[in-house]
Formats: C-alpha cells, structure tokens, sequence
C-alpha cells in the first residue's frame, strides 16, 4: 500500500483575499463587541454617594454651640474639623480634639462612620461627634430628594 502524493496549487491572488477578508471578519466582530457590549462607564448618579462640598451639624455643650463641619467628595469625606472652639471649651472638654484628630486620622482608612473605633473612657465624646458627623452626612447624601 502506497501512498500517492497530492500536490495543491494555492494561488498567492486567493491567499491574500482569503487574509483580507479574515481580518475584515475579526475587525468586524470587535466592533460588534465594543458597540453592543456592556457598558463599563460609570453612571455619576448610581455611584455618587455625597454631593461634594462642606457640610454642617450643631452640637451644644453647656451653653456653647460648635458647629461641627465636614468636608466630602463624591464617594468619601475628605475631613471633619469643628467651628466656634475656643480656649473655654477646650478647658472644659478637654477630649474633644484628640477625639476630633483620632476620628480625622480614621476617616479615609473606614468606609462608614460606625466602623471608627474609640476607646471606652472617651466614649461619649466620640458619640456625640459620630452623631453629629451623621447629621450632615445626611445633608450630603446624593440619595437625598
């Protein structure tokens, strides 16, 4: 049993249309992906957590009010600081700015404001100002109506 040898004439003119029209095959089927695929753009208002900007909520202790003042971009707050503090209020709360610097140095590490952890002898200074970074939050919410 032998084998007889086959012999195929290609023509080089059917070899190039044949490669043209292959890579007018794979052209068209990667249009076809990017115009009809999913999209990968992010929707802003899906997304957007916060609108950006500076927002606001009013603690009283004693008879001073502090205006407590956080900073937030679209997705995390950026910064927490307090207005109106002076010597007599930092006299008399004496664990109000190192909490406030604690809560900053937490703030861009957590994703929610719950997750800040404080400890058990200053912990009422921490809820009061968990409180009222929550209330401007809500101001802030891009969920808002």
């Amino acid at each position: 049993m032998g084998s007889q040898t086959k012999i195929v004439v290609v023509k080089a003119k059917e070899l190039i249309y044949t490669g043209i029209f292959l890579v007018l095959g794979i052209l068209f089927v990667i249009l076809l992906i990017t115009m009809f695929g999913k999209e990968k753009k992010k929707d802003t208002s899906s997304t957007q957590k916060y609108v950006p900007g500076v927002y606001s909520s009013a603690i009283t202790l004693g008879e001073n009010t502090l205006n407590v003042s956080v900073t937030v971009d679209e997705e995390t707050i950026s910064g927490v600081s307090i207005e109106n503090l002076d010597e007599t209020v930092t006299t008399m709360y004496p664990l109000l700015e190192p909490a406030l610097n604690e809560i900053n140095s937490q703030i861009s590490v957590v994703d929610n404001v719950d997750d800040i952890t404080y400890s058990k002898e200053n912990q009422y200074t921490y809820i009061i100002l968990n409180q009222a970074i929550k209330n401007a939050l809500e101001q802030a919410s891009a969920t808002k109506k």
